[in-house]
């Protein structure tokens, strides 16, 4: 028998047996089965937002069970033909069901990421924060360079994005920026970007050309779904009005209409600035703040919100997930998976699903 044979087929077996191991540490099958049982329910049409979130999820495991169970089909039927070719000595066919075995592996790979994109938060949009670390103008112009690529990201994707408040910097970027992004599975591809940002450049503010260190704090969090039930007491909650600082014309700049709330207890902070009306900014600060109490709760029953709260808390050396560096070489290299591109342009230019891809198999 070929060995390109032998080696493809020994490869894509494995890969099976990966996918297969993937499917039972996500319960696929199970939440599936679950999702079918609550659909027939009496009373499930009676929440249709609820209803339309679990026909939603149904049909991403529906898709990952059929695709599962038509690779190993494809499997079967490209180790038959091939074998078949060998016999009859037909190279051109050979090559085909070569050409075929790689397309499975793709979407082998492919359905590994849905799989890693079934939590129950997953679906939900999400808000991003971005704050500037110490340094100045050169740390708040690498984080507006982070928003930016976000934005971009989100362009690329064809989802909608919103600024939801913003500090600007005192000579260029940011010293802060809330955005929130809407579309599918969004918390679920960002999920991961939480964490310290690193930029190595010459700096364009340095007359003396020199080269230049900035770090910048990510993080994401899911807008929470209405049927979550988040508990907060008024006695918990200090609210501050103040002027917006952004765009909006004069209204906004001579009224205090922006909002910053304070939930006492978590001693978590949230601003919006983006409306006129203080009712509606107040509003949207409710709800990030039911949004960042849903991860903080999230995070504690993974055991893991010490470290994330301390990596969130310390903007600088030895906390940052990625690097990006222009000078003296071009390298952005993520320090959890090790996956490194040499075209850092192609990346703040908002294409980093290949970041985002790597970082969910380290999940």
């Amino acid at each position: 028998m070929d060995h390109k044979y032998t080696d493809y087929k020994k490869e894509i077996e494995k890969i099976i047996k990966e996918l297969r191991s993937i499917f039972d540490k996500n319960k696929i099958n199970l939440k599936l089965q679950s999702h079918n049982k609550i659909i027939l329910d009496p009373n499930f049409w009676q929440d249709k937002s609820k209803s339309k979130k679990i026909l939603k999820e149904k049909k991403l495991y529906e898709d990952l069970v059929g695709s599962y169970k038509s690779s190993l089909n494809s499997l079967k039927d490209l180790g038959d033909l091939y074998e078949l070719a060998l016999e009859e000595n037909n190279t051109s066919i050979q090559n085909e069901v070569l050409e075929s075995i790689k397309n499975l592996r793709k979407l082998a790979k492919k359905n590994e990421i849905n799989c890693f994109l079934s939590n129950e938060s997953d679906s939900f949009d999400c808000y991003i924060e971005i704050h500037a670390g110490a340094g100045g103008t050169e740390s708040q112009d690498w984080a507006d360079m982070l928003r930016r690529m976000y934005l971009k990201w989100s362009d690329n994707k064809n989802y909608k994005s919103t600024l939801i408040s913003e500090h600007k910097g005192d000579e260029a970027g940011i010293k802060s920026s809330t955005i929130k992004i809407e579309g599918d599975y969004v918390f679920g591809w960002l999920k991961k970007e939480s964490g310290i940002h690193r930029l190595v450049r010459i700096s364009p503010f340095d007359s003396g050309a020199r080269r230049h260190t900035s770090f910048a704090s990510i993080w994401v969090y899911p807008v929470v779904d209405e049927n979550i039930n988040i508990e907060i007491q008024d006695k918990d909650l200090r609210i501050d009005t103040y002027r917006s600082s952004g765009a909006g014309g004069q209204h906004v700049n001579t009224t205090d209409s922006a909002v910053r709330i304070t939930h006492l207890p978590s001693k978590i902070v949230v601003q919006c600035q983006n409306e006129r009306s203080q009712h509606k900014n107040k509003e949207t600060c409710m709800n990030m703040l039911r949004a960042r109490l849903y991860d903080f709760e999230i995070k504690k029953k993974e055991k893991e919100n010490e470290n994330t709260e301390l990596s969130k808390s310390e903007i600088g050396w030895g906390h940052q997930i990625r690097s990006y560096v222009l000078q003296p070489y071009r390298l952005v290299k993520d320090n959890r998976s090790n996956f490194e591109s040499s075209n850092p342009d192609k990346i703040l230019d908002g294409e980093i699903d290949e970041f985002l891809e790597q970082s969910l198999y380290q999940s």
